[in-house]
């Protein structure tokens, strides 16, 4: 059953829904064991994590177990995922997307990279259906105690809404003109001060002009010069004087011939009556025999379409102000040359806390800390806009109640037709909560690193401390060795049975006491800190280690097989010696007793991404080293536990040994920055893979 285990482990303390999910949950049977066996880099993530009020999530260990919080929680939906992937494999529960986040996840695990996307989409299944969701992420690594990434720890929020807001602004304007290219007449909007900045398609089709030769003041090339003065006369006093504009005059067509054309202007202006921009339409009327007639019908009937028009642009104007006006997770203004506000939406008060009218008509600067004023921060930005056309810029800036922000501001320069600033757009969006978290992770990882520091201090102290201690011991247990031999042979014939199988005994514990001190030692001296690599024949170190085991061979009447070994290898001698020395030893003791033992030594050498073993680097190249006997091997979920000191499969009874010797295996494997990994079946032998690099 769970255990309540809050109280013995206070990193699980508090943590909302989420949890108490986790102290409740039955840990024994996954594959990162109880709570209580956890590392103290996994506890002090899961502190962060769980205390957050950001989405965060985490995925720990080689099969990238997950771990979420309640801020988290709602991107699952209400079934499917939650609360079954708590606990979970990754790959096992994000299959939808499993193909777009493992390359990430392995460039913060293999790289120790983070990486940050803004309005990605990836698509999850949640509420039932697989649903499109844009999303703002990051991925960083965690380190563990020895320094080396162990998990990827996420924060990230939701960005559908934006990105569905931005979609709809761009369609609304694609609508309106794909409707200006497919009315009749040849339209164009101009500035308040006529600049022409866009033509429908007409225009372009009935003069046969580009648009680099038509903006601006080019309509100009169009137009029969001995008629042009007066309409730039009128068009003039229309601007001036802010009145409708209607004119016929004759336009020059691609073929260059001249038609007349009845041409109107409506000005747009603003709330306050302030033109803004023009539209203006030209109509057709060469062929129309009844001009007088005529000319009063299209008027009317153009008029009509320009207003039609007007609405159109009026309407689509207020559905991006609209638009504009109701996102609320980033604070749009718009600032004038000065850096007085002049505009602004929603979420400006939503971030910020100003409303319009207690901010409209004032310095930006007042957003910015006292100290940026001092040092004139805020006007060496819209410099730096204004040099550049766009600046990015990230720090604390100030709410209207004086609490500070962590702000993510975008200032882009807006020229006029002359190529001069008339203004600035500023973009902010508040990451306090991503800046928060960063600085708790750069944090963290200062206090692991300080806590890696003190474990290597005490590592070196405890090595030196078994060597030492080893030293020591066997001054006595020489002693208790040779006083035991002199009573054996001079009084042993004087003792009793009893005596006698005593005195036996005596000696075969100091004798197992001896092969364990030696075994430590040994595994002491495997200090990688100490090792040097130079290049070593293999089939030489193996020969060495089979004349050592003559006699046993000889006894079992062993096979040891050797195959294809790779000649040179960039290793520390004695301890690969030590290495093939123990494997053997392994093999010929933990043989059965009416089967001949057989041992198989052989290699190939690859790259590390060919070899689909995890922890190898892929252009590295490694000697891989297959070592396997038919002796009575051992259950498959031991495979890890054999390498640890003083495990035993077997009883002492049965078989000889301390527990130590595959031990100092791994040691001395993890010296020479390789992997070795164990696989059997009980009564049907072992293999061992050792993978060492091929160079120093």
């Amino acid at each position: 059953m769970p255990t309540n285990i809050s109280s013995d482990i206070p990193f699980l303390a508090g943590g909302g829904l989420m949890g108490q999910l986790i102290r409740e949950k039955d840990w024994s049977k996954n594959l990162l064991g109880t709570p209580a066996t956890w590392p103290q880099s996994l506890r002090t993530t899961l502190s962060l994590l769980l205390n957050s009020k950001f989405p965060m999530f985490l995925f720990w260990g080689p099969e990238l177990i997950c771990f979420y919080n309640d801020a988290y929680r709602p991107s699952l939906g209400n079934d499917n995922k939650h609360p079954d992937i708590l606990g979970g494999r990754a790959e096992d529960y994000w299959k939808e997307i499993w193909k777009d986040i493992k390359p990430i996840i392995d460039k913060a695990l293999k790289e120790g990279e983070a990486s940050w996307f803004e309005d990605r989409l990836l698509p999850i299944y949640r509420n039932g259906k697989l649903e499109d969701i844009y999303w703002t992420f990051s991925y960083s690594p965690v380190n563990d105690e020895s320094g080396k990434p162990a998990g990827v720890f996420v924060t990230c929020f939701e960005s559908t809404e934006k990105v569905d807001t931005l979609k709809k602004l761009n369609n609304a304007e694609d609508r309106f003109r794909t409707m200006a290219d497919n009315i009749p007449n040849l339209a164009w909007m101009a500035n308040a001060d006529g600049w022409i900045y866009w033509y429908n398609q007409k225009w372009y089709d009935y003069t046969g002009k580009t648009a680099e030769e038509m903006e601006g003041w080019g309509w100009q090339s169009v137009h029969d010069p001995e008629e042009l003065p007066l309409v730039i006369e009128k068009w003039k006093e229309s601007i001036d004087s802010g009145k409708d504009f209607e004119m016929v005059f004759p336009l020059k067509g691609a073929d260059g011939k001249f038609k007349q054309f009845l041409t109107r202007v409506l000005p747009l202006k603003d709330a306050e009556g302030k033109i803004i921009q023009w539209y203006g339409s030209n109509t057709d009327i060469s062929t129309h025999k009844e001009f007088t007639k005529e000319l009063e019908i299209q008027v009317n009937k153009r008029t009509s379409e320009l207003k039609q028009v007007n609405e159109i642009l009026q309407k689509s104007e207020e559905r991006y102000h609209l638009m504009v006006e109701e996102v609320q997770d980033y604070a749009i203004l718009y600032l004038s040359k000065e850096g007085i506000v002049e505009n602004w939406n929603k979420g400006v008060e939503k971030i910020q806390g100003y409303k319009a009218e207690e901010i409209v008509g004032k310095n930006f600067s007042a957003f910015y800390t006292e100290e940026d004023r001092k040092s004139d921060l805020p006007h060496y930005l819209l410099k730096k806009a204004v040099k550049n056309g766009r600046l990015h810029h990230e720090g604390w800036r100030v709410r209207k109640d004086g609490t500070l922000f962590w702000a993510s501001v975008t200032i882009t320069a807006i020229p006029n037709n002359s190529n001069e600033i008339i203004g600035f757009s500023k973009v902010i969006h508040d990451l306090t909560f991503k800046k928060e978290a960063d600085d708790k992770i750069k944090l963290n990882t200062e206090i692991l690193e300080q806590k890696n520091r003190e474990l290597e201090k005490m590592n070196k102290e405890l090595q030196s401390f078994a060597y030492i201690s080893s030293h020591d011991l066997q001054e006595p247990l020489r002693k208790i060795q040779t006083f035991s031999n002199m009573i054996i042979e001079k009084e042993f014939d004087n003792l009793s049975e009893k005596g006698k199988d005593k005195f036996r005994r005596m000696q075969n514990a100091a004798q197992r006491m001896q092969t364990l001190i030696n075994d430590l030692l040994a595994y002491s001296r495997s200090n990688a800190q100490e090792t040097s690599l130079t290049k070593t024949n293999l089939n030489v170190l193996i020969n060495d280690v089979k004349e050592d085991f003559r006699e046993e061979i000889r006894e079992k009447d062993a096979i040891i097989s050797v195959d294809k070994i790779e000649s040179e290898v960039a290793v520390v001698p004695f301890q690969i010696h030590q290495l093939l020395f123990n494997l053997i030893s392994n093999s010929l003791k933990f043989s059965h007793d009416d089967i001949k033992p057989i041992i198989t030594i052989k290699s190939e050498v690859k790259k590390g991404k060919d070899l689909h073993t995890e922890k190898l680097i892929d252009e590295t190249e490694y000697c891989h080293i297959t070592f396997s006997d038919n002796g009575i091997g051992f259950d498959q979920q031991y495979s890890d536990r054999i390498f640890e000191v003083f495990q035993r499969l077997h009883g002492k009874e049965t078989y000889e040994g301390t527990g130590i010797g595959l031990a100092i295996v791994k040691k001395i494997i993890e010296n020479h920055k390789g992997v070795i990994t164990a696989s059997s079946e009980l009564n049907k032998g072992a293999t061992f893979h050792i993978y060492l690099p091929v160079n120093v």
